[in-house]
């Protein structure tokens, strides 16, 4: 792992999507594996102005979002795929054919996360894949558990997930209770990943996954084990380089 601080969350954000840019730069079809929440927003406005200086294109890259709330609408303004749209797609010339983000109102779930596999590893590897990180040490919505599923699944959302998510809706009630979420062997067959933390409350759970045991009950530290992961944060953390 390469652990960046920045003093600020701009900065962070510049820095995060100049990494971005540059994947898309040296490889113009590049796939890039997408990330949802609060933790990205900053950095894919900075995509977007880039994009709007006329300094890179997105004409054939190819986008996988990690992750959909199951059995919400699309156009619900919290659905991933407005997500996206809001945020980044509307504002850049990827082509929509060319976005993929999983479809959590499929008739048969189980069917839809195994045609998302099997699209993804078709289209991939994935060259970048941006994540964030979860209080819990959750990334997609892979949650704390005794085992954690290689491949894309439905999963059933911790409450405290839920919690943290509620922001973004009137109430708890209103929150999802599951999703369906790429696993961690899907996640860990990037070729590079891209872990954004922001705000010294998840300083606590980043430690943990940069210094930590190796354990299913945080997600994120299985990042140990991959070759090639950048991490940026604002978080007052030490990376202790001794794996």
């Amino acid at each position: 792992m390469i652990l960046h601080k920045f003093k600020n969350q701009a900065d962070l954000d510049r820095a995060a999507a100049d990494l971005i840019i540059s994947v898309v730069r040296s490889k113009t079809n590049a796939v890039l594996g997408m990330a949802t929440g609060g933790t990205p927003v900053g950095l894919y406005k900075e995509i977007v102005k880039t994009y709007q200086q006329g300094l890179i294109s997105f004409k054939e890259a190819r986008t996988f979002n990690l992750d959909e709330y199951v059995g919400l609408p699309v156009t619900h303004p919290e659905s991933y795929r407005a997500f996206m749209q809001r945020n980044l797609f509307d504002h850049i010339d990827i082509k929509p054919e060319n976005t993929h983000v999983p479809n959590g109102n499929a008739p048969d779930v189980d069917a839809e996360c195994r045609r998302y596999d099997e699209m993804l590893y078709q289209q991939g590897p994935v060259d970048l894949q941006l994540l964030g990180i979860g209080h819990n040490g959750h990334i997609g919505f892979n949650e704390p558990d005794t085992e954690l599923s290689r491949f894309t699944y439905k999963v059933t959302l911790k409450e405290d997930t839920r919690e943290a998510n509620k922001r973004f809706f009137n109430t708890l009630e209103e929150v999802p209770t599951h999703a369906v979420t790429m696993g961690m062997g899907t996640i860990m067959q990037a070729k590079m990943i891209l872990l954004v933390v922001k705000g010294q409350e998840k300083a606590e759970i980043l430690d943990r996954t940069l210094n930590g045991p190796i354990t299913t009950q945080v997600p994120a530290s299985l990042l140990q084990t991959h070759p090639r992961v950048i991490v940026m944060t604002d978080c007052d953390v030490q990376y202790k380089v001794s794996h």
